[in-house]
């Protein structure tokens, strides 16, 4: 399977980043280069749900981060056992897959228990030397281990077995030394070692490669007798192998990573200990593998792609940990840089989804009816109804021809467009729908804009959204706040500003400034009017 590739606007993303994210994973997909996702940096502002709505969208998927998390790495999938495994099953899956350092093991819930490795194993077998004592081994784990089957009647049930294990070997002194009720005698062609173990009532009885099991099937009896083909020393080592993977497991102190820990985070973590491999978690606590060091050399990054941004204080966090693939872009060419090359699509138009309907074009391909609609009315909404000084001659024939492609009126969409109601917002909501942070030499400058056919009903909210703006200017240092409310009918922006009066005045070559206000007349465009103004002014 492809790694995925997120297709990313900016924050707070207008209409514009939103569906250039959504159409050109479509472009993608749809010429075979598979799982091209869009993702939103931000909540989607009213306009554009309101179109997603109309056009019968869901928002795409919110990404908070591209830093390098667990998922993104290739980690390791082996076995994982349930706690009831007998330890010889563990033993054999180890044998067969000599990379393996450990082996999770879950509760019934899939959750972690802990973990078994080939060392916890020869530990426990040491210790049965010093201790030859069986304890509540499940009968089935036992004929497992054995290879063996029960010769009593059917009517004899056995859930486990405990108790001391004895050999009973033919000796130069009493062979029958050290047989007492309760044990665990393992013996072979010896019928006196049989009636002697049944007599005293031995928890159980192991006939190793003895034909004495024909003889004494279908026995009804307190002792359980197993018939098994390994010898009586394979028998005696399998036996304590023969007991729950959970008996011998560490559980304690585990330390183990989520699929969306960062990588940055995981490095420290296992830099502190010393284990060979750490169980991997999904979200719901489910062991889905386990990673070791050799994991984190060179992982697999997150692949995205820029779209209507190639600026790093717009862009997603972490983006220095991604692999970027391309940008495509309208805007003035910022600080994000690669060491490699990527693809690059920057054109001087007045909206990313005029650039993406050219790759349609050139693809010779068309967008279907409804993307076709919303880009559109993405173009329309960028544009602000062809009236921006970046729009181009360009972005109108593309959104005249996907206009026709879904069947639209190009001027009662523009309509539509812009009547978006702006609700009930808050101040600080009504700030931070389109609000985006710029570098302009030594100065920071955070510009929002709301674009409306009513600018009277927000200015008539002047005073709590200059409150906004001076909490939003002390808490992030700004140089400068601005608030475009950008008027499509007036063809103009109210602005209202935080920061030094003379910059505004000079900026926009006025002759004097009385309040916190002014009207632009023909301002309409952030990045091709103010932000080029402002730039001109600090060099």
């Amino acid at each position: 399977m492809s790694a995925v590739t997120y297709v990313c606007g900016h924050r707070n993303p207008d209409t514009d980043s939103i569906v250039a994210a959504m159409s050109y994973a479509a472009l993608c997909n749809m010429v075979g280069e598979k799982n091209y996702i869009p993702v939103r940096l931000g909540p989607v502002n009213d306009e554009t749900s309101a179109l997603l709505k109309k056009f019968g969208f869901q928002a795409p998927m919110h990404l908070s981060t591209v830093r390098t998390q667990v998922r993104d790495i290739e980690y390791d999938e082996p076995p994982v056992l349930g706690e009831n495994v007998s330890v010889s099953h563990a033993w054999k899956l180890l044998q067969d897959n000599p990379g393996l350092n450990s082996l999770p093991v879950t509760r019934e819930d899939g959750t972690l228990f802990g973990l078994i490795t080939a060392g916890s194993i020869a530990e426990s077998d040491m210790a049965s030397i010093q201790n030859p004592f069986l304890k509540d081994a499940p009968i089935f784990n036992v004929l497992s281990a054995l290879e063996g089957h029960i010769i009593n009647q059917e009517e004899d049930l056995f859930e486990s077995i405990s108790g001391p294990v004895r050999i009973a070997l033919p000796t130069a002194g009493d062979t029958l030394q050290g047989i007492a009720p309760g044990s665990i005698i393992l013996c072979g062609q010896q019928e006196q070692i049989v009636e002697r173990a049944l007599k005293l009532d031995a928890c159980c009885l192991i006939l190793c490669q003895s034909s004495l099991g024909e003889k004494y099937r279908g026995l009804s009896s307190k002792t359980c007798v197993i018939s098994s083909p390994l010898d009586v020393w394979q028998a005696a080592r399998m036996l304590y192998q023969a007991v729950p993977v959970s008996r011998i497991a560490k559980s304690d102190d585990i330390t183990c990573f989520h699929v969306d820990d960062f990588l940055d985070d995981v490095r420290e973590a296992v830099l502190q200990s010393r284990y060979r491999s750490y169980p991997v978690l999904d979200a719901d606590g489910k062991v889905v593998g386990t990673l070791s060091r050799y994991h984190l050399i060179q992982p697999r990054r997150k692949r995205i792609v820029l779209v209507d941004h190639n600026e790093i204080s717009q862009s997603v966090p972490g983006l220095d940990q991604a692999e970027l693939v391309g940008i495509i872009d309208h805007h003035r060419l910022a600080d994000v840089q690669t060491g490699y090359p990527v693809f690059m699509r920057n054109e001087p138009v007045g909206s990313t989804n005029t650039i993406i309907a050219t790759l349609f074009q050139e693809q010779g391909l068309m967008p279907g009816e409804k993307l076709a609609g919303l880009m559109a009315a993405a173009i329309v909404s960028d544009t602000v109804m062809f009236k921006s000084p970046t729009t181009t001659p360009r972005d109108r024939r593309m959104a005249e021809r996907l206009a026709r492609i879904a069947g639209l009126d190009l001027d009662a969409l523009g309509q539509e467009v812009f009547s978006a109601s702006i609700g009930e917002k808050s101040a600080e909501a009504l700030l931070k729908t389109d609000f985006k942070e710029f570098h302009l030499g030594e100065h920071r400058v955070g510009i929002a804009q709301i674009t409306t056919m009513d600018s009277a009903s927000i200015m008539k909210r002047r005073t709590e959204l200059l409150s906004e703006m001076d909490k939003l200017q002390a808490e992030k240092k700004y140089d400068l706040v601005l608030l475009m409310v950008t008027d499509v009918l007036r063809e103009g922006t109210e602005l209202l500003f935080r920061g030094d009066k003379d910059v505004i005045r000079l900026a926009f070559n006025l002759s004097r400034i009385r309040e916190d206000r002014v009207f632009l007349k023909g301002i309409m465009s952030r990045k091709k009017q103010v932000v080029p103004a402002l730039t001109l002014l600090w060099g």
